[in-house]
C-alpha cells in the first residue's frame, strides 16, 4: 500500500510542479491499445513492449480536459481507500457521481491508464471487479472464519472472488481444469454430473468474455497445480476471441499479461473440423455475418496464430465455409452427447490441440 501511495503522491507532485511553473499539467502513460507496443512472446503471450509510444492527456485540451480531471477524481478516490484500506467495485466509482463521469465504460477505461500509468496491479488499487464468473468441481479451501467450501458437489457453484486468488490453501486432485465458455453449457456439464464422471476435474466459466477475476483464477489453478487446462468454446470467431483472452492474453491488459495469461491451454472443442467429422447437418450450422468476417480475418493476422499451425488450419476450414457452430448444436446428435461421448472421447484419445 504503501508504493501504491508513493506513486499517487509522484504523479500529484508533477501536476503540482507543472501549475508552480505556470505550465498546464499533462498526464503521460503507454498507449496500452496500440498493438505497435505489443510484442508476442511464446512464454507470456501479449506482452507491452519496454519502451512503448506514449500519448498525453493534457489538462488545456478541450479535447483532454475532462479526462484529466476524472483521472485525478479516480486517483484521489484509490488514494483514500487505500489509506483507509477500504474497496470499492468499479461499479461504486461510476455511481459515486454518475453526472461526472458519463459511463461505466469511461471508468473502466481510467482505472486501467492509471494501473498501467502506475505500474501496479489493478488489485493493488482497492478496486475490485463485478465477478461473473463462476468454478465447480474438484476445488476446496477453508474460509477465514474456518466454514469448509467444497466445490465438489454438483450443487456448489461458487462465484468466483478475489478473495479466492490470495489464498494459499486451495486444494485440488483434479486431473484437468476445463474452461466453458458460455453459462448454458457449464449449467448443462454440471447437471450432467461432468467433473465426477470422467475424472476428477475443475470447471470454469466466465459466462462469455471473462472478467478479471476469472483469468486471475484459471491463472491461480495453473501455478498451483500445473494440471492440463481446455478451453471449450463455440466453433466461431466469438470462441475463439475468447480462448485467446485466456491463452495470450489483450491488448488492453498486455502490462499485467504476466499475472494474467496462461499460454499452456489447449483448444479442445468445438473444433471447426469436429463439424464435417461427426457429420453435423448444414441446417444445423450458422452463416457468418460480415462482424464474423471481420473478426475471424483479425484474429488469423495475429502473431500468435502462426506459431500454431493447427489452430491456423482451423480458422481456415471456418474461413472457407463461412458457417459457425454453437456447442449445442451437438444436442442434434443425443441430448447428452456433449458429455458423454464428445469430451470424453477428446480427452481419452488427445483430440485437442
Amino acid at each position: 500500500s504503501s508504493e501504491v501511495l508513493e506513486a499517487i503522491e509522484n504523479v500529484i507532485q508533477d501536476v503540482l510542479q507543472s501549475l508552480a511553473q505556470k505550465k498546464a499539467p499533462v498526464l503521460t502513460l503507454a498507449n496500452r491499445t496500440d498493438w505497435r507496443n505489443i510484442e508476442y512472446k511464446d512464454s507470456v503471450g501479449l506482452q507491452m513492449i519496454p519502451h512503448c509510444t506514449m500519448k498525453k492527456i493534457r489538462s488545456d485540451c478541450p479535447q483532454s480536459a475532462q479526462r484529466f480531471a476524472l483521472t485525478l477524481k479516480i486517483l484521489s478516490m484509490i488514494y483514500k481507500m487505500v489509506q483507509s484500506n477500504t474497496y470499492a467495485t468499479k461499479r461504486d466509482i461510476y455511481y459515486s457521481d454518475t453526472l461526472l463521469f458519463g459511463s461505466q465504460s469511461a471508468v473502466d477505461h481510467i482505472i486501467n491508464d492509471i494501473s498501467c500509468m502506475l505500474k501496479i496491479p489493478r488489485r493493488s488499487l482497492h478496486i475490485l471487479s463485478t465477478t461473473k464468473g463462476f468454478v465447480a468441481g474438484n476445488l476446496s479451501y477453508t474460509e477465514e472464519d474456518g466454514t469448509k467450501v467444497n466445490c465438489t458437489c454438483s450443487a456448489t457453484v461458487c462465484i468466483i472472488k478475489q478473495k479466492y486468488l490470495n489464498r494459499k490453501d486451495l486444494t485440488s486432485h483434479a486431473k484437468f481444469i476445463l474452461i466453458v465458455e458460455k453459462d448454458a453449457t457449464f449449467q448443462r456439464l454440471l447437471d450432467d454430473d461432468f467433473f465426477n464422471k470422467v475424472s476428477p476435474c475443475i470447471m470454469i466459466t466466465g459466462r462469455g468474455v471473462p472478467d478479471l477475476n476469472t483469468r486471475l483464477l484459471v491463472r491461480k489453478l495453473w501455478d498451483s497445480f500445473q494440471i492440463p487446462i481446455f478451453s471449450l468454446m463455440d466453433a466461431d470467431p466469438h470462441g475463439v476471441e475468447i480462448m485467446c483472452v485466456y491463452k495470450y492474453g489483450s491488448v488492453s491488459m498486455s502490462f499485467e499479461a504476466h499475472h494474467l495469461t496462461v499460454p499452456s491451454i489447449k483448444w479442445l472443442g468445438l473444433l471447426p473440423s469436429d463439424l464435417k467429422r461427426l457429420n453435423i447437418s448444414k441446417d444445423a450450422l450458422i452463416p457468418f455475418t460480415k462482424q464474423d468476417q471481420n473478426k475471424l480475418a483479425s484474429i488469423q493476422k495475429r502473431p500468435y496464430i502462426a506459431c500454431q499451425p493447427l489452430w491456423k488450419k482451423e480458422l481456415e476450414i471456418m474461413a472457407a465455409s463461412k458457417l459457425k457452430a454453437e456447442i449445442q448444436v451437438l444436442t442434434s446428435l443425443s441430448q447428452d452427447y456433449l458429455s458423454r461421448v464428445y469430451l470424453p472421447n477428446k480427452l481419452q484419445f488427445g483430440g485437442w490441440l
